[in-house]
């Protein structure tokens, strides 16, 4: 059985490819791509598949054959096709790093499907030019952990990648989890990724780095014809336009994380993607505990640069390293600095109409801003979480009681502390949300109808996700399949999975996979 998929490769072939051929490890220049074969697996087996993304592509009846299982692990290529692996510099944690590209990402193909475009890429498939020290694979550890929350951020409204398939490679891979010396083998895996373009702003910074404004501009172009095209034909406006939607879609990308406690935890340029979409599960984690202090990174745990308060602000950075990259193209900073500073003024009334809308507020008032500033401030007081406050809150909505305090209880980690000049603290937020709920005109229902479609009440917190890991390294996939199921609906009620609507249990408070994680992970 051969698979039916409508190939339409565009970026290996209207853009300059690397020339060498073979698969060594080197400084590619001039070119936007190296060719690469997938590395075949020893004996792969198909995990599990997201039935809406395989309807996505146009697969659903070969889901279950050899030919998908050959496919989406590497063992086979689609027929008139080559696989290439891209090439993308990067800032690194606030440094330049130089040229990254596609360390363990293997693309195969572009396919068309109901007028729609995907872009199908492997991770974990073997090295590639791009590997620098490494193998170019991935663990099962990781690549349940990408599969889950692609899928996972979909249904929360969270623009991202998309996950296809989870195949199990059969081979042992040679791990350092914690960075520690303490190498261990795990189970290798492989992730199929989608979407409309795995283009990062790394992309654009590699090839302003090299001076290669030639490249630098069939990417530009090739970018805004095929994503942007509804800007016009490339010139030196509708590159500054382009940049200025790649500053909207990457505000909008940013808000939607602050507004379901998402840490990306590792937000160098280079996982920064031109289509403002949540790109590279590595080391994130969802906001248990309300502090804005938090990253899950290992990594970042000394200057905690990818905190979850400072995101909207990397964000801002990092697309002045992208208008750096694209100066070259415009050849004027006005536009671009322009461009920046609407970002900065555009990022706070976003953020701010956010918050409100998490709290069930729709009119305006002159004091919001002060109001949002003194809960957030509450919050971090004493150690709570934040998916079940807010979720917590809209019912003290519905019950109209005078003991919100109490509505909300559960949703501390100690609850002994909410006590003296806390609870004294919180009383007062109280008064004043119930006084500025006075000024709103929608009905209590349509209140808490509202809330509980922006505060999920589901998320993939780190320990649901190492539960499903520790399981499926005992060949057991029911729990990976049960939290797939969960996380389609993260705003509904569930009544039968409640035991998921829960914080976060003592055990995994500073477990291995459940606090924090390495860029491993």
């Amino acid at each position: 059985m051969t698979l039916k998929l409508n190939i339409k490769n565009k970026f290996n072939v209207q853009l300059p490819a690397d020339p060498v051929l073979e698969n060594s490890r080197r400084q590619v220049k001039n070119a936007c791509f190296s060719f690469v074969v997938p590395k075949r697996p020893s004996n792969p087996s198909l995990i599990h598949a997201s039935p809406e993304m395989v309807d996505a592509i146009g697969l659903t009846s070969a889901m279950e054959s050899k030919a998908f299982l050959d496919i989406f692990s590497g063992s086979e290529l689609l027929p008139n096709t080559r696989p290439y692996a891209m090439c993308y510099g990067g800032h690194q944690f606030g440094n330049w790093a130089g040229q990254l590209g596609d360390g363990r990402a293997i693309n195969l193909a572009e396919i068309e499907h109901q007028e729609k475009n995907w872009a199908l890429q492997l991770k974990g498939a073997g090295e590639t030019p791009y590997s620098r020290t490494a193998d170019g694979l991935a663990v099962l550890r990781s690549s349940i952990r990408e599969y889950l929350c692609s899928e996972a951020m979909f249904h929360l409204g969270v623009p991202t990648t998309r996950a296809l398939s989870l195949v199990l490679s059969g081979d042992q891979v040679l791990r350092d989890v914690l960075y520690n010396g303490n190498p261990t083998f795990e189970k290798g895996a492989i992730v199929c990724r989608a979407a409309p373009s795995f283009l990062r702003f790394g992309n654009f910074e590699i090839l302003a780095a090299q001076q290669d404004v030639k490249t630098l501009k069939k990417l530009a172009d090739y970018t805004i014809q095929n994503h942007f095209a509804h800007l016009g034909s490339p010139s030196k406006e509708v590159y500054a336009k382009f940049f200025k939607e790649v500053t909207v879609k990457s505000m909008e990308m940013v808000i939607h994380w602050q507004r379901v406690g998402f840490v990306h935890g590792v937000m160098n340029t280079d996982n920064m993607s031109i289509l403002g979409l949540t790109i590279d599960y590595g080391p994130y984690g969802w906001l248990e505990d309300y502090d804005h202090g938090w990253t899950p990174n290992t990594t970042d745990s000394t200057h905690k640069r990818y905190r979850y308060g400072t995101q909207p602000q990397i964000v801002l950075w990092n697309l002045l390293k992208l208008a750096n990259a694209l100066y070259p193209l415009i050849e004027e900073a006005e536009p671009l600095q322009s461009i920046l500073a609407e970002y900065q003024a555009a990022v706070k009334v976003a953020y701010l109409e956010m918050m409100k809308s998490k709290l069930g507020l729709f009119t305006s008032d002159t004091e919001d801003h002060l109001f949002i500033e003194k809960l957030e401030n509450v919050l971090q007081l004493s150690e709570i979480d934040m998916t079940i406050f807010f979720r917590k809150l809209a019912a003290s909505n519905v019950s109209n009681t005078t003991d919100r305090l109490g509505t909300v209880s559960e949703a501390f980690y100690k609850a002994r502390e909410i006590k003296g000049e806390i609870a004294d603290a919180w009383k007062v937020w109280f008064s004043k949300y119930d006084q500025r709920l006075k000024k709103e005109t929608k009905s209590t229902k349509e209140r808490v109808a509202y809330m509980n479609s922006v505060n999920p009440k589901y998320v993939l917190r780190n320990y649901m996700a190492q539960l499903a890991i520790d399981a499926a390294d005992k060949g057991d996939y029911s729990v990976l399949d049960d939290l797939f199921e969960l996380l389609k609906n993260p705003y509904g009620e569930q009544p039968k999975n409640e035991k998921w609507f829960v914080k976060r249990p003592d055990w995994a408070r500073n477990k291995i996979g459940c606090s924090m994680l390495s860029c491993s992970s």
